[in-house]
C-alpha cells in the first residue's frame, strides 16, 4: 500500500537537532529546578517512551506546558546551526514533483523549521507547530482535515513513541525511523506501519520512487 499525504515530524525525522535539545534540555533543568543530564544518560533514555523519561528527570507534570515554552525559545535560539539530516530535503522535493501532500506537525515553532528548511520550506503545505507533548494527535487531526483525504491515504512518520501513539490516537498509519532520537529496536517493539531505517526508503512508501 501507498499513501498520498505524509505528515513528518520534525526534530530527529527530518532534522537533527539532538545538540541543541540537550542544550536546551538542561538550561530549562537548571531554569525550573529538575536534574541536569549528562549526554550518557540521555542515550539512555532512547529506550524509554515520553511518560518514563520525566518521570525518571522528576518533572511535575503541571510544569510540562512552562517547560515547552522555554524549551522552544531555546532552541529558536540555535535554529541558524540545525542542520538536515542527508536526503531530507530531497525526500520533500520528491514528494512535492509526485504530487504528495505534505504536513509537518511538531512541538518546535514553525519560524525554526522553516529557517532550518531553507530553499524546501515551500514544499510544505500546512504547518502545524507548537505541538504539546502529548498533544500532537490534536494535530494529526487537523491535518486530516486539510488533506480532504480519507485516514487511510495518510502516513504519519516520526522518531519517538508519542507519534506513534498519537498517529494510532488519529486513525492514521504510523511511521517510525530509525536515527531519531528513539533507539530503532524500542520503536519497533511499539509495532508501527512502517518502519524506516534509511530516509530513501520513504519516498517509495507514497509511491514517489
Amino acid at each position: 500500500m501507498t499513501y498520498d499525504f505524509a505528515i513528518f515530524d520534525f526534530d530527529g525525522t527530518l532534522a537533527d537537532t539532538a545538540a541543541s535539545f540537550m542544550l536546551a534540555c538542561n538550561s530549562a533543568a537548571r531554569h525550573f529546578g529538575f536534574r541536569e543530564l549528562s549526554v550518557e544518560e540521555f542515550q539512555s533514555l532512547r529506550a524509554m517512551s515520553n511518560r518514563e523519561i520525566i518521570a525518571h528527570m522528576a518533572v511535575p507534570m503541571w510544569k510540562l506546558p512552562q517547560i515547552a515554552t522555554f524549551m522552544r525559545r531555546a532552541m529558536a535560539a540555535e535554529a541558524e546551526s540545525v542542520q538536515l539530516f542527508p536526503g531530507a530535503a530531497d525526500l520533500l522535493l520528491r514528494l512535492k514533483a509526485a504530487g504528495i501532500g505534505i504536513a509537518i506537525v511538531s512541538s518546535n515553532a514553525e519560524e525554526s523549521i522553516r529557517a532550518a528548511l531553507g530553499d524546501v520550506a515551500a514544499t510544505v503545505d500546512l504547518y502545524e507547530c507548537g505541538a504539546a507533548l502529548f498533544g500532537k494527535a490534536q494535530h494529526f487531526k487537523r491535518a486530516i482535515r486539510f488533506s480532504g483525504l480519507h485516514a487511510s491515504r495518510i502516513l504519519a512518520i516520526g522518531d519517538e513513541a508519542r507519534d506513534i501513539e498519537a498517529a494510532r490516537k488519529a486513525g492514521i498509519a504510523s511511521g517510525a525511523v530509525g536515527w531519531g532520537y528513539a533507539d530503532p529496536i524500542f520503536l519497533q517493539g511499539l509495532r508501527p506501519d512502517r518502519f524506516f531505517g534509511r530516509m530513501e526508503e520513504i519516498a517509495p512508501a507514497f509511491g514517489a520512487n
